[in-house]
């Protein structure tokens, strides 16, 4: 069985705007990094007759969310490029996000990235977090081994 550490994990945006670090070290909040697909690659339709046909969707769009502590400076440097980005449409869903867990070898390319919109921004009796989320043209995933 192996040993998983989020200090294993590095993540960066590229874009426009320049490149940010999301992985470890970016003070993280406790849910880290979230990919998720927004499509399901299969939809079955079912013949009046009980036959099934399986349609491949070749969709591979979803949303990266990470979580960071209030206190990161990364949260800065995300609301200068997010500023920055909406600006002009032609800086617009021009990101790149690669996760990656140097341990296991897992990897995960986002393309065609946008922000989705800003994160809730709250100032209560504990700072909290604040979710970035992204929304990706295209994932591509590759899971390791530990």
């Amino acid at each position: 069985m192996g040993t998983y550490s989020f200090m294993d994990v590095t993540a960066s945006l590229v874009g426009p705007t320049g490149v940010i670090d999301l992985g470890a070290g970016s003070a993280n909040g406790d849910t880290g990094i979230k990919v998720e697909m927004a499509t399901t690659k299969n939809t079955m339709t079912v013949g009046i007759d009980g036959e099934v046909m399986h349609n491949l969707s070749p969709a591979k769009n979803g949303s990266i969310t990470v979580t960071l502590m209030k206190t990161s400076p990364v949260n800065k440097k995300l609301m200068l490029a997010y500023n920055a980005q909406t600006l002009s449409s032609a800086l617009w869903g021009k990101n790149t996000i690669v996760v990656r867990n140097t341990s296991s070898g897992d990897l995960v390319t986002a393309r065609d990235v946008a922000f989705s919109q800003l994160p809730a921004n709250a100032n209560g009796k504990e700072a909290g977090t604040m979710d970035w989320k992204f929304d990706c043209g295209k994932i591509d995933q590759l899971l390791g081994e530990f």
